[in-house]
Formats: C-alpha cells, sequence, structure tokens
C-alpha cells in the first residue's frame, strides 16, 4: 500500500488537488448515506422556491472532496486529520465541476502538525469553499 509523506518529506507551498463533478446521484447517495434529506438538495419543486431557484449540492459532500485529497494525495495514507475549519461562499450546483486543492502554509515538527489551506473552487473559478485543516503526517 502506498505511503502518505512524512512530516520531513513535505514542504511550504506544496499543493495537491482533484477535480469531480457534482451529479444529481452524488447528492442523492450523500443525502442515504448521511440522513441529511433538507429538500434544498433533493425536492426540485421546494429548490425552484428557495433562495438559489434550484436545487444545490451538500456543502459536506463539497468538503468531503477535501478529505479525499488529504487521504489520498497530500499528505497522503497514513496521516491523521485533526481539524478543519470550512466557510461556504457559494453553492455547488448539480453539474458543476469542482477542484478541490489543498496548500502546505505551515509546519509545525515539534509536535508533527501541518497546516493546510483548504479551497473548493468551480468550473468558473468560484471559490466555493475556503478553509484551513491540520493533520499530523504519517511517521516513519
Amino acid at each position: 500500500m502506498e505511503q502518505g509523506k512524512t512530516i520531513d518529506q513535505l514542504n511550504i507551498g506544496e499543493k495537491a488537488s482533484l477535480t469531480k463533478q457534482i451529479t444529481e446521484s452524488d447528492v442523492l447517495r450523500f443525502a442515504e448515506v448521511t440522513g441529511d434529506r433538507n429538500p434544498i438538495h433533493i425536492d426540485p419543486e421546494y429548490a425552484s422556491r428557495a433562495r438559489f431557484k434550484e436545487r444545490i449540492a451538500h456543502g459536506m459532500l463539497t468538503a468531503s472532496l477535501i478529505s479525499a485529497v488529504i487521504g489520498n494525495h497530500l499528505p497522503g495514507p497514513g496521516n491523521i486529520y485533526v481539524s478543519q475549519s470550512l466557510a461556504f461562499t457559494a453553492p455547488v450546483k448539480l453539474g458543476d465541476v469542482i477542484e478541490a486543492e489543498v496548500e502546505i502554509i505551515e509546519k509545525i515538527p515539534e509536535r508533527n502538525r501541518v497546516r493546510l489551506r483548504t479551497v473548493c473552487r468551480n468550473q468558473d473559478g468560484t471559490v466555493v469553499i475556503d478553509g484551513e485543516a491540520v493533520v499530523l503526517p504519517r511517521r516513519d
């Protein structure tokens, strides 16, 4: 199995990302798994009368893409997610193509911690989530 990077292998400014189109199936499966059946996500008629005039994806569905980048790419397998702050700055609509990106902004070697900027953007470059995470990279 692939191993993630240790703190000594990480560099400030290093980035990783992934891109995914958010589909109706993603939203419905996320609602089923989490139990979050807010009609803004699953009921087209309700959503047409709501603020954004159409269904939107769950914020946490979009945020989970950040987790995928951290767990699979940077720092990668074996790291431990300690904390995450999130600001939901724009809606994610069904069909949007989201890029989730993480960037190392601080290394704290004495605590084996790394602070990451976390951001998700849609296909137009609009930031839909902005935040920070702290992770414990794997040890040797």
